[in-house]
């Protein structure tokens, strides 16, 4: 078995306030349940998806404020996989919500094994270069080689920021 378990995140966006279904928590799925206020759904271009070790020694509210890329160090966050392969310390998933106003989408992070992390999902925007719109930070007390319990995520906190929140490759 290799050092790393694939993790499947579902990423529920329900552009409402409020909760979505329980997400499922069958073998290394993790699922993701994400809510993003509408005001907001026109601007969003993508999700960014970054997980930082020593969870608990951080503060959400502190992480939440600012683009990500300016508070840690750049070879601080893991080392992730998206689905194509590609490996980057943050990856970038194309905001694709499907369903209307209570859109979902799948997206594949393979996650190290370990213990102990903080998972950021920072909403950007469509423009070019991305704009910060905000963020959800969750902790993650750990991540099995085998069997891996959902993950509800925290509601993405609107903030908004004039910072470009592209990490370098």
């Amino acid at each position: 078995m290799t050092p790393r378990t694939s993790l499947l995140v579902l990423l529920g966006a329900t552009l409402a306030a409020g909760c979505g279904a329980e997400p499922s928590s069958s073998g290394t799925r993790l699922g993701l349940d994400v809510l993003i206020d509408r005001a907001v759904a026109d601007e969003l271009g993508a999700f960014q998806v970054v997980v930082l070790p020593e969870g608990q020694s951080r503060v959400c509210a502190e992480l939440q404020r600012t683009c990500l890329n300016q508070q840690v160090k750049a070879d601080e966050p893991l080392l992730l996989q998206g689905p194509d392969g590609k490996k980057a310390r943050a990856l970038r998933f194309e905001a694709g919500l499907s369903g209307g106003a209570g859109g979902s989408q799948e997206l594949a992070v393979d996650i190290p094994v370990g213990r102990d992390y903080v998972v950021i999902i920072e909403a950007l925007s469509r423009s070019s270069p991305p704009r910060f719109l905000g963020s959800s930070c969750n902790y993650l007390e750990s991540v099995s080689a085998s069997r891996n319990d959902a993950l509800i995520a925290a509601p993405i906190t609107l903030t908004g920021g004039e910072c470009d929140p592209t990490f370098a490759p």
